[in-house]
């Protein structure tokens, strides 16, 4: 047994002073904790949080300015940098992942090597290859498939493979060269095919979408989630929260390619798509807010720029766009982990996973405190103590 003494407690319950008793990767009391650990670890005067979740990564990727580069490697090279994205993950405390694209089964074989103890990561939930028209956007990496009775199929082929959870690309996006980003790409009715599959294996499923029409057929087909939203319109924010769809705004994504630029080696196309995403960003952040549409932290981490070692700066982000801390808090923990279906993960509470961290100040009243774990702890093992 270890236990965590004499830190504050922050989750999206609440405030409070208490000690924290792990034991075989669960937490097993908080507050009056047994006297007979094994470990003790005095936290006092710092504060004990819930481990982080990004609700979308690509494992795969590793933040380089052009992704058409991926197409001349092969498997066992993307099979490293997996490995090590998902070490630096758990250096920053991300704790739980979600990846909503690489190829072939690498993200899902390698979700089953950290259940193994293979290799050490954040829990993984992983899609598979995401599910895209002929052409349309990722459909270098993505499962290309049109027609409804096609999609069903596509979707099928991922639950086969061992996915727990579907993607589905709604609308053009910002990294394929001649995909228009937030054009309508699947159909509602390839959409709606994709959804009752999920619906059927009782998996989420999550759609990439720009546009606002895009994000209305995603929302009124039933899925779980809206991954980036970035033209979201008052409608389509009042859509979202009628459905309870989460929206996963993926901020970092968009800072990355327009801070770094086409100098960095970025193609121009993607720059100026980006561009013109982020103008609209504030709009679709303003309508979510006012329409309360779910939130949940993700960063799509692993595109142009877009480091795994960032991912905490997204909840920085969120809060520059509006959230308070408390909401950022719940987004990159409870509320992410309601998206994943994870209902043992998100919370310092007894019976739930002990994936925690130590931060040296107080996350909702400095909200870079995220940015620098002092203690990363996962499925109750310390994987990183200063």
């Amino acid at each position: 047994m270890i236990v965590l003494h004499g830190g504050s407690v922050v989750d999206a319950t609440g405030t409070r002073t208490a000690d924290v008793a792990i034991e075989d990767g669960r937490i097993t009391a908080v507050g009056d904790v047994p006297d007979d650990a094994d470990r003790e670890i005095d936290v006092s005067g710092q504060f004990v949080t819930p481990g982080l979740i990004d609700a979308h990564v690509h494992l795969a990727f590793d933040g380089r300015p052009d992704v058409s580069t991926y197409r001349t490697e092969n498997d066992y090279a993307g099979a490293y940098r997996v490995a090590a994205n998902l070490e630096t993950l758990l250096e920053v405390g991300v704790t739980t992942v979600r990846d909503l694209g690489s190829w072939g089964t690498m993200a899902i074989d390698a979700a089953r090597a950290v259940d193994e103890g293979t290799i050490a990561g954040p829990r993984v939930l992983a899609a598979g290859r995401a599910v895209t028209m002929t052409g349309g956007h990722g459909h270098w990496f993505a499962r290309e498939a049109d027609g409804p009775a096609d999609v069903r199929k596509a979707a099928r082929e991922q639950l086969k493979g061992g996915a727990p959870v579907l993607k589905c690309i709604a609308t053009g996006g910002v990294l394929t060269t001649g995909s228009r980003t937030g054009v309508p790409e699947l159909t509602r009715a390839e959409l709606e095919a994709a959804a009752d599959v999920a619906r059927a294996a009782d998996v989420p499923i999550a759609a990439h979408a720009h546009g606002a029409e895009g994000i209305v057929n995603a929302a009124e087909a039933g899925f779980d989630s809206v991954e980036h939203g970035t033209f979201m319109d008052a409608d389509a924010a009042e859509r979202l929260a009628d459905n309870g769809t989460y929206w996963v705004p993926t901020a970092n994504a968009l800072y990355g390619i327009v801070e770094a630029g086409s100098d960095a080696g970025i193609p121009p196309e993607a720059v100026a798509k980006a561009d013109r995403s982020l103008e609209a960003f504030d709009d679709a952040f303003d309508h979510a807010l006012a329409a309360d549409v779910p939130i949940a932290m993700g960063t799509d981490a692993g595109t142009p720029f877009n480091e795994f070692a960032a991912v905490p700066e997204e909840l920085e982000r969120l809060v520059d766009h509006g959230l308070s801390p408390e909401d950022a808090l719940e987004a990159a923990t409870v509320d992410a982990a309601s998206l994943l279906d994870l209902d043992d993960v998100g919370l310092v509470e007894p019976a739930f996973r002990a994936d925690l961290l130590v931060l040296d100040a107080n996350p909702l009243e400095d909200v870079t405190a995220w940015q620098r774990p002092a203690t990363v702890v996962a499925n109750g093992t310390i994987v990183k103590r200063s």
